[in-house]
């Protein structure tokens, strides 16, 4: 029997020791966040199919169940996880045709829920974006749920910036209430989770996310989603096409907590 040559085992040895250990339910979860989709050409928040494909047959090989949203953030507000057992989250946000064209076939055909952050000025408006008739398609399929982003995506330190006190607070409750009610209107749907445009938070923000009826807000970065953590600031993981094998592997294992830390 002819032996594989070192260097071939190298990528499968790599994914081994980087396979995320069993969690406990004080671990938490990884949200992916993603943006664009592409076939071929990869961009600083486009990821090619093929490579999202091999991201997901990675979870499957390693035992980790990509599951709702909602079910991350009531663990996060209940305190403790559910259940013990090793569990992601896939969200996208913006809005992107590439997400009907390019990835909702994908998470239809491996049964995937996802989580859709859209801004909705753009729907059915911009060239680049979705429509309402594609978002309704993929509501229907009982696979993705559609939350705010705001209502045009706005840097909301510049608008600080610019704008007096009293209009900045006008401001952000217009955004955040004016997206929830387009979106359920458009789509008959709850929105009650709500995507940080540029992953900008602060204090006050938070709470005008609270006063507008959402029950959790999430960043663009940060590391895992964890138990009991802020509920109006949780983290994200950004993917991008590079996030491969090795690279991916350490997008999905938890940094030690301190009881996890040798003494």
């Amino acid at each position: 029997m002819r032996c594989r040559p070192l260097f071939t085992l190298i990528p499968l040895l790599v994914s081994v020791l980087m396979a995320p250990a069993a969690l406990g339910q004080d671990a938490g979860a990884p949200i992916l966040a993603y943006h664009r989709f592409d076939p071929t050409s990869p961009g600083p928040t486009t990821i090619t199919t093929p490579v999202f494909e091999r991201q997901l047959d990675w979870l499957d090989a390693h035992d980790i169940k990509v599951v709702p949203l909602r079910s991350v953030v009531d663990a996060v507000r209940g305190g403790q996880w559910p259940a013990p057992g090793r569990v992601a989250a896939i969200t996208v946000d913006d809005g992107h045709v590439s997400v009907y064209t390019q990835f909702y076939p994908i998470i239809l055909r491996r049964h995937v829920p996802v989580t859709l952050f859209i801004y909705p000025s753009a729907i059915s408006n911009a060239a680049y974006a979705l429509t309402w008739e594609q978002l309704a398609e993929m509501v229907r399929s009982g696979l993705v749920d559609v939350q705010s982003h705001t209502y045009w995506h706005p840097d909301f330190r510049k608008e600080r910036a610019r704008r007096t006190p009293d209009d900045y607070r006008a401001f952000v409750n217009s955004q955040l209430v004016r997206s929830k009610a387009t979106l359920e209107q458009h789509l008959g749907i709850k929105v009650d989770l709500l995507a940080w445009p540029f992953g900008i938070i602060d204090a006050d923000l938070q709470a005008a996310a609270e006063r507008a009826g959402y029950r959790a807000a999430f960043a663009y970065e940060g590391g895992w989603a964890a138990p009991g953590g802020p509920p109006y600031a949780i983290p994200r993981i950004p993917v991008s096409d590079r996030a491969r094998d090795a690279t991916f592997a350490a997008l999905l294992t938890p940094a030690p907590t301190k009881k996890d830390q040798p003494r």
